[in-house]
């Protein structure tokens, strides 16, 4: 079993930043694949960015490239979103989740573990 606990949400005006962590615990994560997604009441959890633990490598999609990162700090089992030049529209519920394969990419059902979710509110 793995936890997976978001923090770093909150409320920032547009044209902010915000960087957001997932702790995990339970097990190593070294073989996993980490994504981020978001979600807006009413809509399908959308995916944002992925790493794969074991290399590194990383994708971001498109809509979201330049603006958001993923990155990881591998000795406190942490990934983060980094999140720049923030819009309302980024206004969501954002979670981390993990997936014990690598063959995975931005359906959300093809991850095993998820985090509770960490609102972000982004003001106009």
């Amino acid at each position: 079993q793995v936890q997976l606990v978001e923090s770093g949400g909150g409320l920032v005006q547009a044209g902010g930043s915000l960087r957001l962590s997932c702790a995990a615990s339970g097990r190593t994560l070294r073989s996993y694949t980490m994504g981020w997604f978001r979600q807006v009441p009413g809509k399908e959890r959308e995916f944002l960015a992925l790493m794969h633990m074991s290399s590194g490598a990383t994708y971001h999609a498109d809509f979201m490239k330049g603006r958001f990162t993923i990155s990881r700090d591998n000795p406190k089992s942490t990934v983060y979103l980094q999140m720049n030049s923030l819009k309302p529209e980024d206004t969501a519920v954002y979670y981390c989740a993990a997936a014990r394969s690598s063959q995975v990419f931005n359906v959300p059902e093809q991850y095993d573990y998820w985090g509770q979710g960490t609102q972000v509110t982004v003001s106009s």
